[in-house]
């Protein structure tokens, strides 16, 4: 394969919902550039997108697959994503590497929920965006409604450079407004007829033309005075102006295809190639630091490795693009986040599984090594003597989460190898060994992301897992002031135990005043401070620790003692064993023995001071409250609504937005176990939603009640 230096190298996106084709129009694209031979198709398993095990059993993309072909002395690094919101990791990763976003729409739905979030993301890291509308072969395609939602929501920068002459079964010829020509094929695609319009569409064609002169002359100020002077641009100056109007994100061009009959791939291929940015043409990358990079071949090598995967018989594949400089085999480079040196034994372009060996990449491109020893995804590599650092890829909360353990207990330690390579593989899938809720938990972006996982470690790996509802991480605290004392006493021959702790609690707000007394069951107790310790705690709130005590009567050295006592009661609360938080505690008198009386004597008696202390100071239990908001279709507005207000939501707002209605909510983490699935199932997949914590708020008193009850019982089973 020749070397393509950065001017010839075109990095694109595959985006779109599930089922819109992005994989079979990759392989007609593979197909057309020459690295395969045929073309294969989903349902026969046989895609060099789809070739992982799982893709098979569930019929469609998990993985997102880097694939390469060549057109017109060009090279096309493309990536082809999964659709399905739960593997949204996928084009996340892509669209921070590549520079133009290809997002299929299926002719038979228009835009989805999908689509829209997907259009959020392109926004977001300011990639140019081309719509392709595919399966206009199916019986139920509607090319003309497809576009009207595409401009419902993505406005007028939506314009069509190809319509099709008929749409359904018989779908053979689109208009191309950009030539100004028709394309035909033959009921087996491929090669195309190029015919000049037909009179019946004359009219049509020549508006649509007309409108794509106007918007190809607004992105440069040149073509704007030309345009007005004559009237019209050639077909070389509406490509500068869609190239210009591709990169300010003002124009997003309409293409069309059935990818499955190989109709339109290679005209969209040869667009691509003549007039998509290269990735010279678009702005440069930026370290951490916000040190500007350039994709310039004589710069020093720089690599970001932004994908790792496990492939059988070979190992950890690491994916990377050439940030700067150029690689080659046998290099020796630095992986400045482990400051260690990396030697690139091999380097490959990829398609999907398929390996072609390469000498050399340069700055732009995408490419493949393999077997390095401490350099994973995120990871930046350099070589000597350079420092930049890219930042890590950033990818939305999860939302979804279950607890997972191994049912043999020897998988154990195996287990807990394979999620960390999975998290490598997909940072979207994190764990957490929660210390808190005794409990192993999987976070994901939805229940089937997770099944998949469970999949994949079954089927792949051999362990057998089985998963759990995960506990909720409640906190505890209380809501008024009160007293406690306790007086620990062991004798048991020779030196006994004695510690007697006397002790106030209260809750604890911040800039709360400092009272020199309290009255406490008509008692007045004067709290003389002696000194006082704030301590953070990690699992949020704060413990203020007050030393009272006058008179000696507990030695200075107990006091240390008590604290920690009451920090382990902090940690195990007295209601559900759940961590407590935003307390104030007044340690004022006590009682100690000459000889009986040391630390572990006083660090019982300060807990147990604390315990008795808390359960009569108005307990409660706090839980994890979380933002959710939700779009979703307006026809479907009422169910997603009662189902919510099922789940115990705070409704604080509705809203429209580009088709869907948005409902914003404040929602219990309990409630929220399981609801990817039930919402796809309420809406048929059509709305999507994101969580973020918001805060503890407390429990209604019956569910406390139930809380308390089920840990009792916890506590007799042990």
């Amino acid at each position: 394969m020749k070397l393509y230096q950065a001017d010839q190298i075109k990095n694109l996106a595959l985006l779109g919902g599930s089922g819109s084709g992005k994989t079979t129009l990759a392989e007609a694209m593979l197909f057309e550039g020459g690295v395969i031979k045929r073309r294969g198709d989903v349902e026969s398993n046989n895609t060099v997108s789809d070739y992982n095990r799982v893709e098979h059993e569930y019929g469609y993309s998990v993985f997102s697959s880097v694939l390469f072909t060549e057109y017109l002395g060009r090279k096309f690094n493309i990536i082809d994503c999964p659709g399905s919101d739960d593997f949204i990791g996928g084009a996340i990763t892509s669209l921070n590497v590549t520079d133009t976003a290809l997002m299929l729409l299926n002719a038979t739905q228009g835009v989805e929920v999908g689509t829209e979030n997907l259009f959020r993301y392109t926004e977001e890291h300011k990639k140019p965006v081309i719509f392709v509308v595919n399966q206009l072969d199916h019986e139920k395609a509607n090319y003309d409604q497809t576009i009207d939602s595409s401009k419902e929501h993505f406005g007028n920068k939506v314009v069509v450079v190809q319509y099709p002459v008929n749409v359904g079964p018989d779908f053979n010829a689109v208009v191309d407004v950009l030539k100004m020509k028709m394309y035909q094929w033959g009921a087996d695609g491929g090669e195309p007829q190029i015919l000049d319009i037909p009179a019946d569409q004359k009219e049509k064609a020549d508006e649509l033309h007309n409108v794509l002169v106007e918007a190809a002359a607004e992105n440069d100020e040149s073509l704007m005075e030309l345009y007005f002077e004559e009237g019209t641009l050639n077909e070389d100056q509406m490509r500068q102006g869609i190239r210009q109007g591709l990169i300010a994100r003002d124009m997003f061009p309409v293409f069309c295809v059935s990818a499955k009959k190989d109709m339109g791939g290679r005209r969209l291929m040869e667009f691509l190639g003549n007039v998509v940015p290269n990735v010279s043409e678009m702005p440069v990358s930026t370290t951490n630091d916000g040190t500007e990079v350039p994709y310039d071949v004589n710069g020093p090598t720089s690599l970001f490795v932004f994908k790792t995967s496990i492939e059988p018989h070979l190992g950890e594949v690491s994916y990377f693009k050439v940030m700067s400089g150029a690689v080659e085999e046998g290099m020796d480079l630095i992986n400045v986040n482990r400051n260690a040196k990396e030697r690139i034994a091999q380097l490959y372009c990829v398609a999907g599984s398929n390996r072609h060996k390469v000498e050399k990449l340069v700055a732009g491109d995408i490419g493949a090594t393999v077997k390095l020893k401490e350099t994973h995804t995120n990871h930046t590599l350099n070589t000597k003597g350079t420092e930049w650092l890219f930042d890590a890829i950033s990818y939305p909360n999860p939302k979804y989460r279950t607890a997972i353990k191994a049912v043999n207990e020897s998988d154990d330690e195996k287990l807990g190898e394979v999620l960390q390579r999975i998290h490598e593989e997909d940072p979207t899938l994190s764990v957490e060994y929660s210390k808190e809720l005794k409990q192993i938990i999987v976070f994901g972006m939805g229940e089937f992301h997770l099944n998949t996982m469970k999949w994949r470690i079954e089927h792949n790996d051999k362990i057998e897992i089985e998963f759990l509802a995960p506990r909720i991480p409640y906190r505890e605290t209380i809501t008024k002031v009160a007293r406690a004392d306790y007086r620990h006493k062991k004798q048991s021959g020779g030196s006994g135990q004695f510690g007697e702790v006397h002790m106030i609690i209260e809750p604890f707000y911040e800039d709360m005043p400092t009272p020199g007394s309290m009255k406490i069951d008509g008692q007045e107790i004067k709290l003389n401070v002696k000194g006082s310790e704030e301590h953070k705690l990690p699992w949020g709130g704060k413990l203020v620790y007050n030393n009272c005590i006058v008179g000696g009567a507990i030695d200075a050295r107990f006091m240390p003692a008590i604290l920690k006592g009451i920090m382990e009661k902090m940690e195990e609360g007295p209601l559900t064993g759940s961590y407590a938080r935003d307390i104030r505690v007044w340690v004022y008198d006590g009682k100690m023995h000459q000889v009986d009386s040391n630390e572990i004597s006083f660090k019982l008696a300060g807990r147990h001071a604390f315990s008795d202390a808390f359960k009569n100071a108005g307990p409660k239990i706090l839980e994890p409250v979380y933002d959710v908001e939700v779009k979703v279709p307006s026809d479907r507005m009422g169910d997603v609504m009662s189902d919510l207000q099922g789940r115990r939501a705070m409704i604080e707002g509705m809203s429209s937005e580009k088709g869907f209605e948005v409902i914003k909510a404040k929602v219990p983490l309990k409630e929220m176990n399981k609801y990817s699935t039930s919402l796809s199932s309420i809406t048929g997949g059509r709305a999507f939603y994101t969580m973020e914590f918001s805060k503890y708020d407390k429990v209604p008193p019956e569910i406390q009640v139930d809380l308390m009850k089920a840990f009792e019982e916890e506590e007799k089973e042990d």
